[in-house]
């Protein structure tokens, strides 16, 4: 993935990317349950760096699972890459925390963009402080081994009711979290700039009395006023 894109992926809105992702034919691409954390909300691009939660299971959720060395979730820690977004299916259960303030404070040493996650972030007003973007279910005090058993990482996943697959680009901001396809990224990065070029061209008719019909979308006569306006240089009046 090219830094431009992500750049502009990082600079358009979560809204307008599913709207260009809609006129693609992709729609179940907005995660359910997951919400900013971070206030104000921080944005959020990068490519997906996935973790997997299954069921609990007895043998494999004790405390001192924790410490093995191939415990899923310390490798996801240390191996997603600089710039990637940690995406990890806490199967939907907000009351269940998938990581606390030490591994926030570890992703962001080593240069991971954000966490986003279904599950719960624990001891979470410590998570923030640390200044991560985070997107979750909220706060949750019990650990994952109380409720989940860690299964794998870098595999498709589900996360907030969306497919995630590893390199998928995960677009997030105020208005929630937007799983892009990585085939798609380009040619939506380049879309949803034209598009929120225009919506600030329309906002400025509507602000001046214009009626909406007309203008969103646009007939002939406002596709030649947006022309003209952008000939002279995207003028704020």
């Amino acid at each position: 993935m090219d830094d431009k894109t992500l750049e502009t992926l990082g600079a358009i809105s979560a809204a307008t990317v599913t709207m260009q992702l809609l006129k693609r034919g992709i729609r179940n691409i907005s995660m359910a349950g997951v919400r900013p954390l971070n206030d104000p909300p921080q944005r959020l691009a990068g490519p997906a760096y996935t973790l997997r939660y299954v069921p609990l299971r007895e043998d494999l959720s004790t405390p001192e699972v924790l410490g093995h060395p191939d415990y899923p979730p310390r490798l996801a820690i240390e191996q997603a890459p600089e710039g990637s977004v940690l995406v990890i299916d806490g199967r939907g259960i907000a009351d269940i925390a998938v990581v606390g303030d030490l591994l926030v404070e570890r992703l962001k040493i080593r240069g991971v963009a954000g966490v986003v996650s279904d599950g719960g972030v624990r001891d979470c007003a410590e998570a923030l402080a640390v200044g991560l973007a985070l997107y979750a279910a909220g706060p949750a005090a019990p650990a994952s081994v109380a409720g989940h058993a860690a299964a794998d990482i870098e595999t498709p996943i589900a996360c907030g009711g969306v497919a995630v697959f590893p390199g998928d680009i995960i677009c997030a901001d105020g208005d929630g979290v937007v799983v892009v396809p990585k085939a798609l990224a380009a040619e939506v990065a380049k879309d949803g700039l034209e598009q929120e070029r225009y919506e600030r061209f329309a906002k400025l008719k509507i602000k001046k009395g214009r009626k909406v019909p007309g203008v969103y979308p646009p007939n002939e006569e406002t596709k030649a006023e947006y022309a003209e306006w952008l000939k002279a240089g995207e003028p704020e009046e």
